[in-house]
């Protein structure tokens, strides 16, 4: 029996069929000027298609009341006021609810997984790493992500590659397709690193400058290491993130000429001037990381540095990251960006970030969703395709139930995305 109320919240079709098609997880866009009302003749473009909510929030701030998107061939042709909106194009009504881009994660781990035996998997084969990288990807656009960075495995290549070729469903990868560490060597042998990875089509350069917060986070690069990886990406056009849990190896980072600092989960104010002096992104991962490990503990344990020491460091130190993004939030000019870090276990769980940033470090969920968006895309160097919801942009978009305004857990009341044109039913339109 349809529950009270079903029927306003009904997703609004004109014609029979376009439910059906859409209900099939990924019907592009373009599929759906079929399924106009018998008889009629649309007076619209091939591939046209309308959604509309209460409010639109465009990614940079503002919030459009009673507009409608339009979405033409993978792009947005038009935000307009309901009364423009082209009355014979395929529509769907979300009466309560919220227009957003698509969610950014700048800092996932795509192929992390559990094995059979439930613990965290270690040395799997790229082919069962490739498969659970695939199933993850699904999870988080699922959940409203239609890019992610991943920081990174080579097995991230090739599914990016099968998603953007729209075989499987999934967001956009961004991935480093590796890393580079204290192992990798010297200045010289940073260089090459860089190279190898560039010529392998790596989107990004990862690179750990310090030691993991389980085992201190102090700095593991020189200053000469960290200049030469960073520049060596430079010269390839290639932004470089760095794992930074301190300010000496953030602070190396910044003198490099460096793009992103990663966790920074241990910086003073200093060095947050320093970062914001520089111009890099700040991307603290602040809740989801530590929670996640905490939630599923008796997974890590005992593998490599999951030590109950390291698990004891974590702990302790769960408020003095929310302190360092409160200080990351009131340091003038510094681009704090959203991501989580999320590992085996936390793959669409993503947006709980998103709620501990505004309910425990005091974010304003407006910029919130600015950080989740449009700075993302930003340090992402994407920000004239994906993270604004105006004509000419991709049409990466989220339909959320409520307004994230008001109550920022309605991120989390996720009825549609849409991802490069094609849209993904989370859940039946008359739920």
């Amino acid at each position: 029996m349809e529950s009270p109320g079903a029927s306003t919240r009904r997703a609004r079709w004109l014609g029979a069929g376009c439910l059906a098609a859409l209900v099939a997880c990924s019907a592009p866009a373009d599929s759906l000027v079929a399924c106009s009302a018998p008889g009629e003749s649309p007076d619209v473009e091939p591939g046209v298609l309308v959604i509309t909510a209460d409010r639109v929030f465009d990614g940079r701030g503002g919030v459009l009341e009673e507009r409608g998107v339009v979405v033409h061939e993978g792009r947005i042709s038009a935000v307009l006021p309901l009364a423009d909106l082209p009355d014979a194009a395929p529509r769907l009504d979300f009466p309560g609810g919220s227009i957003l881009p698509g969610f950014v994660d700048t800092h996932v781990h795509l192929d992390w997984h559990f094995g059979e035996d439930g613990r965290l998997a270690r040395g799997a084969p790229p082919e069962q790493s490739a498969l659970h990288a695939v199933e993850n990807g699904i999870r988080m656009l699922e959940a409203g992500f239609t890019t992610i960075q991943s920081l990174g495995s080579p097995v991230d290549g090739p599914v990016r590659d099968i998603i953007a070729r729209g075989v499987v469903p999934g967001p956009r990868i961004i991935t480093s397709l590796g890393s580079l560490s204290a192992r990798t060597g010297g200045p010289d042998a940073m260089r090459a690193e860089v190279e190898r990875l560039a010529n392998r089509g790596a989107d990004a350069i990862k690179i750990f400058a310090s030691e993991s917060s389980r085992d201190g986070g102090g700095p593991t690069l020189s200053q000469e290491q960290l200049d030469a990886a960073c520049g060596a990406a430079r010269e390839r056009g290639l932004r470089t993130l760095v794992h930074a849990h301190g300010p000496v190896s953030a602070s190396r980072a910044a003198e490099a000429g460096c793009t992103t600092i990663e966790h920074g989960s241990l910086l003073d104010q200093a060095t947050l001037d320093l970062l914001a002096e520089r111009g890099l992104f700040f991307d603290p991962n602040t809740y989801l990381i530590v929670a996640n490990y905490l939630e599923q503990k008796e997974r890590y344990l005992g593998i490599g540095n999951y030590t109950e020491e390291g698990f004891a460091l974590m702990e302790a130190n769960i408020e003095g990251r929310m302190e360092v993004f409160r200080n990351g939030l009131a340091t003038a000019e510094l681009r704090v960006v959203f991501g989580t870090d999320a590992v085996a276990g936390a793959h669409g769980q993503n947006i709980r970030e998103a709620f501990a940033r505004v309910e425990q470090g005091g974010q304003a969920p407006e910029d919130l969703i600015v950080a989740l968006t449009s700075l993302a895309a930003e340090s992402l160097e994407l920000e004239d395709e994906i993270g604004t919801v105006a004509e000419g942009y991709v049409s990466d978009l989220v339909v959320v139930e409520g307004d994230p305004a008001a109550d920022v857990r309605a991120l989390g009341e996720v009825r549609l995305v849409v991802r490069d044109g094609r849209l993904h039913w989370l859940r039946d339109p008359g739920s």
